[in-house]
């Protein structure tokens, strides 16, 4: 778990990144591709994408306004991709320092 600050239109939030929010941020693109790959399906996903939005806005402090929502949903996003890519770098490193023992 780690804990970002997020700025949208210079109010400062705080989300915490769980297994949890990581899940929702995951199942979100995954809904916003199903409407992308099929726009007729938009009405029956609809609801679900805006629960998991609220789902996602809950875990956020102070509590998000709908002004700012959009913006913060986009944030937790580039959040969750960059703590996705330091995991992965982190993995790859020590790999490496296992081959590189493994070699000696």
């Amino acid at each position: 778990m780690i804990t970002k600050e997020i700025v949208v239109n210079d109010t400062t939030f705080k989300v915490t990144l769980t297994d949890q929010v990581i899940s929702q941020v995951d199942n979100l693109k995954s809904l916003y591709a199903t409407v992308s790959d099929d726009p007729e399906n938009f009405e029956q996903v609809s609801s679900q994408i805006s629960s998991v939005i609220n789902d996602i806005a809950t875990a956020v402090e102070p509590t998000v306004s709908d002004s700012y929502l959009d913006g913060v949903i986009q944030e937790v996003f580039k959040a969750v991709e960059d703590k996705k890519s330091e995991v992965d770098k982190q993995i790859k490193e020590k790999d490496a320092k296992i081959s590189k023992k493994k070699k000696k």
